[in-house]
């Protein structure tokens, strides 16, 4: 028999203890269940009338070679002593990303990390800083926890608009993109880059369920956005990578931009992500026409941006 549906997870508190680990694991594996049909997975459907999207539990249990009690335990939050044998059955079985099975194994087996002050602002290494200065012709810039903005070089003000006018706590990706109608301006696939920070914020949020800085951010952005509400209801997931994005300039008008992310190896979690265009292509030459107007390029562009919203 189908189980009954649930309501839409609501946003999180925001009351600084952070999210809760037994609910993310449910709604992501429920989730995930929906989005499967019995068709995509080799069963038979019959035709049966279904009360609720996706698989059955039983179907879905099936599957992944588990009795339908086992997962259906998992699926209300109880993952403790969940093999990594079973974990990756069940992933199989949702035909789940990389991105999603590492998701899933760090709800399920969540790890143990050091206790921080909240308040510790991260820091970037000096060398890194140096780096980005010396990066003249492409926009770069160091993110972290959270997607916050640690440090960025001129090339990346001048595209994106001049942060260092805004206090430390605006510096984040996933305000900018979901409160400042600049951004709903700068990014022609705006709907692409709202769900792709959504998926990241999660990402994190699976390694770091106790942040209470993280619960905070998705509690205000939950009260404020409806779109950003229903991306994360979604539990999405996704691992910063590479791409291409398109961008409408205040300036120099449209650009097309091949970005990469880079994951620091020194245990920070930062990435450094770079932004080019295809040599001799006009995204190219406008990149050059910022880079020789310098910071006249950042301060212009950021004014024309922000009365553009």
């Amino acid at each position: 028999m189908d189980e009954q549906p649930r309501s839409m997870p609501g946003p999180a508190a925001g009351t600084g203890r952070g999210l809760d680990p037994r609910t993310e694991l449910s709604e992501f594996l429920r989730t995930r269940r929906a989005r499967l049909k019995p068709e995509d997975v080799g069963l038979p459907d019959f035709g049966r009338h279904r009360r609720v999207p996706g698989l059955r539990r039983e179907e879905l249990a099936q599957l992944a070679g588990v009795s339908v009690a086992y997962y259906t335990r998992l699926e209300q939050g109880n993952g403790r002593n969940v093999s990594t044998e079973v974990l990756d059955a069940i992933a199989r079985a949702l035909r789940l990303s990389d991105a999603e099975h590492a998701h899933l194994t760090h709800l399920a087996k969540p790890k143990q990390h050091k206790k921080k002050p909240a308040s510790r602002t991260e820091q970037v290494r000096p060398a890194l800083r140096q780096l980005l200065d010396s990066i003249h012709d492409v926009p770069a810039y160091i993110s972290g926890r959270r997607s916050d903005i640690l440090a960025w070089n001129g090339m990346a003000a001048a595209v994106f608009g001049d942060w260092a006018e805004l206090p430390a706590k605006e510096r984040n990706w996933a305000r900018l993109v979901f409160l400042r109608p600049e951004y709903r301006e700068l990014f022609m696939e705006w709907d692409q880059k709202a769900s792709d920070m959504v998926a990241f914020l999660r990402m994190d949020a699976g390694c770091h369920p106790d942040d209470p800085r993280l619960s905070a951010l998705v509690g205000e952005l939950s009260v404020k956005s409806e779109e950003f509400r229903q991306l994360w209801a979604a539990h999405d997931v996704k691992e910063k990578s590479y791409g291409v994005k398109r961008l409408r300039h205040p300036l120099v008008g449209e650009l097309t931009l091949n970005f990469e992310s880079f994951r620091l190896t020194d245990g920070t979690e930062q990435n450094l992500i770079t932004y080019h265009a295809e040599p001799g292509s006009p995204s190219a030459e406008a990149l050059r026409l910022l880079a020789s107007w310098g910071a006249d390029a950042t301060k212009a562009g950021t004014g024309a941006s922000a009365s553009s919203g």
